[in-house]
């Protein structure tokens, strides 16, 4: 157990956590400071973890917020929430209430998968980034975000992730998005609170777009 803890690192629990995070990246980065004093600290946004947190990010992308939800709603209604009731339905029923074919095949590998969601809550970064990519119609943002939200990972970053490239462009006077491998070595200095380093950005994001009269 010693040995995952390690790997593991920081889980973030309370609001407390993220301010504690943020009190330290405000202390490194001087431009944390100004989205700290601008923003407040962002708070925690813990999720479940396990098949239908994955299941939830594969409905939901390239839909509107509104549509996933009623996409969801649809298949809980139809009871087809767990792996075994998805393996043994047909493409029709996943269809019918409401798949793309594309969606339908991601949904039923990641049913038949078989992954051990109790190993991964004390598994290093890399290997659940590894395990769950190697699914279909999981990519390494779903990953990270998946590492972040639903495991409470401290030092986790989603590079791939537009609002928060266009969050450093604008709060590091940046001239043009950072794309995702100088972002992810650029996160690399907000070691060991990039997770909270993500929220405070996304914090940010949020305010200079409602600013701006967007979101």
């Amino acid at each position: 157990m010693h040995n995952a803890a390690m790997t593991v690192g920081r889980i973030l629990t309370t609001d407390a956590c993220m301010a504690e995070g943020a009190a330290w990246l405000a202390t490194a980065e001087p431009r944390f400071a100004q989205a700290l004093d601008l923003c407040g600290p962002p708070p925690l946004r813990r999720r479940e973890d396990g098949f239908e947190a994955l299941m939830s990010a594969i409905v939901s992308q390239q839909v509107s917020v509104a549509s996933a939800r009623a996409i969801k709603a649809r298949l809980e209604t139809a009871g087809l929430t767990d792996p075994a009731m998805i393996a043994a339905a047909s493409d029709d029923d996943l269809r019918a209430n409401g798949l793309s074919r594309q969606k339908a095949r991601y949904v039923r590998a990641l049913a038949e998968a078989g992954i051990d969601f109790d190993a991964l809550r004390t598994a290093p970064e890399p290997v659940i980034v590894e395990t769950l990519t190697a699914v279909p119609g999981i990519g390494r943002w779903t990953a990270e975000i998946y590492a972040m939200f639903s495991l409470g990972r401290a030092d986790v970053f989603a590079p791939n992730d537009l609002a928060l490239q266009e969050a450093v462009r604008v709060l590091f006077d940046l001239p043009e998005r950072p794309r995702e491998k100088p972002l992810r070595t650029m996160a690399e200095a907000w070691s060991p609170w990039r997770t909270v380093a993500a929220g405070l950005l996304w914090h940010y994001y949020h305010h200079i777009k409602s600013r701006e009269g967007i979101v």
